[in-house]
């Protein structure tokens, strides 16, 4: 079960950077560039089970600590990086906590069957009527 914003922004750390890109002079002298820390194991909004999950499906994305980096840079603004921050984490984990249904196996009923055999059947007799006919000897 995912986490509401306000607890996901109690349990992460931001930390702040000088960004590289656009933005001129401003580049030099405002720490845009935001980086967003979640400690997955020590988070208590998940079960053990999602946890695990997490380790699992986003262990590229973990360092030795079992510390998520998220990481926003494309605005000027840290506000609005801080923003794109949260909603990367937040589809994140909506992507890594998603379970997958099972497919139930199911036969194809004979009418589907019988229409397939029966459609092929008339298209081999047009083909057939398109030959040229054969001489007897």
């Amino acid at each position: 079960m995912l986490p509401e914003r306000k607890d996901l922004m109690k349990a992460v750390s931001f930390k702040t950077s000088r960004s590289g890109g656009k933005g001129g002079q401003n580049v030099n002298k405002v720490s845009s560039k935001v980086e967003l820390i979640l400690h997955i194991s020590s988070a208590v909004f998940f079960s053990p089970e999602e946890k695990q999950l997490l380790a699992e499906r986003l262990a590229h994305r973990l360092d030795q600590d079992g510390n998520l980096h998220v990481i926003s840079q494309e605005d000027r603004s840290q506000l609005l990086n801080k923003e794109n921050t949260v909603d990367k984490l937040m589809a994140l984990l909506t992507a890594a906590l998603h379970v997958h249904k099972l497919r139930k196996p199911t036969r194809t009923p004979r009418s589907v069957i019988l229409k397939r055999k029966s459609d092929k059947k008339s298209i081999a007799l047009k083909k057939e009527s398109r030959r040229r006919p054969k001489l007897d000897a």
